[in-house]
């Protein structure tokens, strides 16, 4: 099935790349580089990934969330607060974030 997936929009641009989910910080070794990374939420810990990620996708959070300062200060695009998006988007699909209007297209599954 292909949609979209809704946010706010927390730092502008545009990446394309394959979705890859991360749960915990157990998973941070499969974040490879163009990766847009799609998590729950993000913490200091994760601050290395957004110099690895294209992108980033979270399910909570807003303007003023770890996930929008830190991708606004690495200049990569983000989508914050796109509830269900770890069960919409499937690991390693071709997936396309608009930061500037909160979309993440592309969605397979």
């Amino acid at each position: 099935m292909t949609g979209a997936v809704t946010g706010v929009p927390a730092s502008p641009g545009r990446a394309l790349g394959p979705a890859r989910l991360v749960r915990s910080v157990d998973d941070f070794g499969r974040l490879r580089p163009g990766d847009v990374l799609v998590c729950r939420t993000t913490d200091p810990a994760w601050t290395p990934l957004f110099h690895v990620a294209a992108a980033v996708v979270t399910e909570t959070g807003g303007l003023l969330s770890h996930a929008a300062i830190v991708a606004r200060e690495c200049r990569i695009p983000a989508v914050v607060g796109a509830a269900d998006a770890m069960a919409l988007l499937a690991d390693g699909a071709q997936v396309l974030v608009d930061g500037a209007l909160g979309t993440v297209t592309g969605v397979t599954r």
